[in-house]
């Protein structure tokens, strides 16, 4: 079995995408008591204040932290980027690249049962042209099928991809029922789908298979961000 929170609510990662440390502490108030996991990336990473976010305002509070730091970088670098992560107590680290890569990553992680390791596939701002225009020869679901076998193969905990991937489809590929999928390029239905080729509605994650979601703007850039993640708890558990 995968080791996915029982309630839909604490499969809802929200993106604190905002420009400075106050609009995201912010944000955690608006959404304290119905979010719990918390992405933090580039957005914030290199921020004056990041480290006390994390570790004071989200890890000391009690929430989840998926740190979308992308790792991308030879083997020990990644290694012990991982390591730090763990020791802070990270919930999901993000990593991309070939499999010494990978595997590092897995072996930085070690055996901890809070850290997982997530490999990257194929960012959902990307589509199969602009995979060939990056010099790829092979379409974009080929190489996401690979990347979902890779991480497997080399001790990942789990896989970013979008769910019009079909995450269950992608388990499948892998020979594996334990690799856990988060969906990025999530928006409700109508809602502007940004930068992003390939999203999917809340619903259609879901059905699809995903364990958890991952939504930035259409919850911290709505008037009320509240109502606008509580919309999207309905509608996952509705699927």
């Amino acid at each position: 079995m995968r080791d996915v929170p029982a309630t839909m609510s604490d499969r809802l990662i929200v993106g604190l995408d905002v420009p400075t440390i106050a609009a995201a502490r912010d944000m955690i108030a608006r959404l304290d008591g119905v979010v719990s996991f918390f992405k933090v990336g580039l957005w914030l990473l290199f921020a004056p204040g990041a480290e006390a976010l994390i570790d004071r305002d989200l890890i000391g509070r009690g929430k989840r932290v998926f740190l979308d730091a992308k790792m991308y970088d030879i083997g020990e670098t990644v290694r012990r980027g991982v390591q730090r992560a763990t020791e802070r107590g990270v919930s999901i680290v993000t990593v991309h690249g070939d499999d010494e890569i990978l595997r590092a990553a897995a072996d930085g992680r070690g055996d901890s049962v809070v850290t997982k390791v997530f490999a990257i596939s194929v960012l959902t701002s990307l589509d199969t042209e602009g995979l060939r225009g990056m010099g790829y020869a092979v379409d974009a679901g080929t190489l996401i099928r690979a990347r979902a076998r890779a991480a497997v193969a080399c001790g990942c905990d789990g896989l970013i991809a979008s769910a019009r991937d079909v995450p269950n489809a992608l388990r499948t590929e892998a020979g594996s029922d334990d690799l856990l999928i988060a969906t990025p390029g999530i928006r409700p239905a109508g809602a502007s789908v940004d930068d992003h080729k390939r999203p999917a509605t809340p619903a259609e994650a879901i059905q699809g298979g995903a364990d958890y979601l991952v939504v930035a703007r259409p919850v911290v850039a709505a008037a009320d961000p509240l109502a606008a993640a509580l919309g999207i708890i309905r509608e996952m558990e509705a699927a």
